[in-house]
Formats: C-alpha cells, sequence, structure tokens
C-alpha cells in the first residue's frame, strides 16, 4: 500500500470518526513503528507482537524524543487525552485494514495504562537534588 493510499484511509476514518486529526494516525503508526523497533533491539528477537500496554508505553516515549516537553500539548491537540484514545485510533486503524491484530488483542489493553499529565510533564520536572540549598 503506497503512503498516498495510506492517507486517503486516515482521511476516510477521521471523516467517520472525527475526534482525533489526521496527525495522531499517523503518529500512532510511526509510534508503533518505533516501538517494534525499541522492542526487537530490546529483545533481540527477530519480530515481536506488540500490545496495547507495549505500544501505548512506547508511543509515549516516542512522543517525548520528538516533541520533549510539549508532547503533551501537540497530543491533546490532536484529540489524544489518554492511552484509551490511542486504542481507539488502533483500533479504526485496523478497522480500516491499515493494522493488524490478533486474537489475543483488545481494545481494553489500552485502557488507563499510564496518567497522562504525569508521563508527559515528570520526565521534565528538574530533579530534588537540585532544590537543596546551598550553605
Amino acid at each position: 500500500m503506497t503512503e498516498q493510499q495510506q492517507r486517503d484511509i486516515i482521511r476516510k476514518i477521521v471523516e467517520k470518526d472525527p475526534r482525533y486529526r489526521e496527525e495522531a494516525y499517523t503518529f500512532v503508526r510511526e509510534g508503533l513503528d518505533y516501538t517494534v523497533h525499541e522492542l526487537k533491539d530490546l529483545n533481540k528477537e527477530e519480530s515481536h507482537h506488540v500490545r496495547g500496554w507495549e505500544l501505548s508505553k512506547g508511543i509515549r516515549d516516542y512522543a517525548i524524543r520528538e516533541f520533549g516537553p510539549v508532547s503533551l500539548r501537540v497530543l491533546r491537540y490532536w484529540g489524544i487525552q489518554s492511552s484509551d484514545d490511542l486504542g481507539e485510533i488502533v483500533y479504526n486503524m485496523i478497522e480500516a485494514e491499515l493494522l493488524g491484530k490478533t486474537d489475543e488483542d483488545e481494545k481494553q489493553d489500552f485502557h488507563g495504562v499510564f496518567d497522562f499529565d504525569e508521563a508527559f510533564r515528570d520526565p521534565f520536572l528538574p530533579s530534588n537534588s537540585h532544590d537543596q540549598s546551598v550553605e
């Protein structure tokens, strides 16, 4: 499938479900590729099926890498407020046959994986070691 065909399918998904911007779908796809690559390096496996919770965490890491401190703002602009939204996007893509799934996969796998505010704010907070006064 060409990139143009994928973009056309994503546009149709957004027309049907306007909760998320087109960029959100592209980003989730890129986040999946990033997660698969990271898990492959970590596990030294040739292939690894990515579960919903793994993908949520991988997308979090990818967003922080790509957008740094403005990650949360970017994701919210695209309509993504929680890991549950990532599941909605993934399952919209599965329904449109842009992604596949196994019989063990469920949308519920994305539910409450982490607190979005904490996940995208905490990595950028100053460490407590700097808060000590100097005598």
